[in-house]
């Protein structure tokens, strides 16, 4: 099995003909805005899943997914069916506007389990918080919750490939629930800037990788590119790195476009 990373939440895993795609979104850096996953990577992919709704994690999902005839998974809350017809949430339009689509959806309830294209896809209750920076000394937050777009559609996955178990948990805040899962894999958040903003901070997610018991950690989304600003959401890998190692579990630091196989 081979996990390459592309920034924020961004991961492909790839194993045989599977290749899935998780939350293939946008850079954000207003230098290099791109698609996170190069287009000559779109065709191949397997599968699409999505976490929520934010730029940096679903701008090129239905662009990918159609590219790659592949389906595309999502909390049900980001897809409407009238009449025989299908919306999505729309990936590049701010606030709750949804917009037709006619690729395949696979809608997903929280703590829902599916065989996609011969992946166990199982979903896991999450949290988004809001997300919080500054412009020009003032700060601005912009709220999540069910009717604001800021992590809107907020869901992890548990998924079996082949032999192996991995969980991504989104940018999600820690959350009590996440025992048992046991994961071969974990890719979580450590960028946090605590008090329950954006996601866990590097101190809950060693909660989460305790109580979650996986055998590799791969930290994600932080020290992220943000619009002017090279380095949002910052934390310190290595200090996360030494203490999951302190407790008996692999830890693998990942950059953009960094491989690591199992």
């Amino acid at each position: 099995m081979k996990i390459k990373h592309f920034l924020y939440n961004c991961f492909v895993i790839e194993e045989g003909g599977t290749k899935i795609a998780i939350d293939p979104g946008q850079n954000l850096w207003l230098f290099n805005l791109r698609s996170l996953i190069p287009q000559s990577e779109w065709s191949s992919i397997s599968h699409v899943l999505v976490t929520h709704g934010d730029p940096d994690h679903y701008w090129q999902a239905d662009r990918i997914a159609t590219a790659a005839n592949a389906p595309l998974v999502l909390n049900e809350t980001m897809v409407k069916r009238k009449g025989g017809k299908t919306s999505i949430l729309a990936p590049r339009k701010g606030g709750l506007e949804y917009v037709p689509y006619s690729g395949q959806v696979i809608p997903m309830r929280i703590n829902e389990t599916l065989t996609i294209n011969g992946v166990q896809v199982e979903t896991i209750h999450t949290q988004h918080g809001p997300i919080q920076f500054k412009v020009l000394g003032k700060t601005i937050r912009k709220m999540s919750g069910p009717n604001e777009r800021a992590g809107f559609g907020s869901i992890g996955y548990r998924m079996t490939v082949g032999e192996h178990t991995l969980v991504n948990l989104g940018d999600s805040l820690l959350q009590d629930e996440w025992t048992d899962l046991r994961p071969d894999v974990l890719m979580l958040p450590i960028g946090g800037l605590g008090n329950k903003i954006w996601t866990m901070d590097a101190t809950e997610a060693l909660v989460a990788v305790k109580t979650i018991q996986p055998k590799l950690v791969i930290p994600c989304h932080y020290n992220v590119p943000f619009f002017w600003t090279r380095k949002m959401a910052k934390a310190d890998d290595l200090a996360f790195k030494r203490k999951v190692e302190e407790m008996g579990v692999e830890c693998r630091i990942m950059h953009d476009r960094d491989t690591i196989e199992l």
